[in-house]
């Protein structure tokens, strides 16, 4: 019972590495990457729909994407749907699709990418010790069960916080990678 309530923590703790990873990657660092675009949605027939199922999204160089609709009727509203979107880019339009330029990061903006990391980060951090937490509680109420034995309780409780360590270590590792890419000119 201990070892699937472990398995069960550190699984559910490796998602929240990969939710952070997922939200770090909508940060923009001033390299064109298409996943910055992921969550902006453009009216397709009355229906919000993910820009990567109505265009094919490519990085041209460093600093530019483009968006092939697969729809010449679509370019009006990818564009609309890129201005309207918190990310602040000027697409260009063209008869056959749209150049998105990235503007250089400023120093400021950068500054506050990177307090937008450690908050992401922190947040993480604040996830996994909740799991944490509910695991060793789910070990105490098998103590009082009597399904669990107090020594068996400790050896638990010591291998959970081992897993927190080495997931906690990892966010900060991730932390210090994109701050270093944020800060990069």
């Amino acid at each position: 019972m201990q070892e699937q309530l472990i398995k069960d923590a550190k699984a559910r703790m490796q998602k929240s590495v990969e939710s952070l990873h997922a939200e770090l990657t909508k940060l923009r660092t001033g390299r064109a990457s298409p996943s910055m675009l992921e969550h902006i949605h453009v009216d397709y027939y009355g229906t919000p729909t993910p820009l990567s199922q109505v265009a094919n999204i490519t990085v041209l160089d460093a600093r530019t994407l483009s968006i092939a609709p697969w729809e010449k009727s679509l370019v009006q509203d990818i564009e609309k749907a890129i201005l309207t979107s918190d990310l602040g880019l000027n697409p260009a339009t063209s008869s056959d699709g749209i150049r998105v330029p990235l503007p250089p990061l400023t120093e400021e903006r950068r500054k506050d990418l990177a307090k937008v990391v450690k908050s992401e980060v922190e947040n993480a951090k604040i996830a996994v010790r909740n799991i944490r937490r509910d695991a060793n509680a789910s070990f105490k109420d098998l103590v009082k069960s009597k399904e669990m034995t107090e020594d068996d309780e400790r050896r638990a409780h010591d291998r959970i916080q081992k897993v927190t360590d080495e997931i906690v270590a990892e966010l900060d590792k991730i932390s210090q990678r994109k701050e270093a890419e944020l800060m990069e000119v």
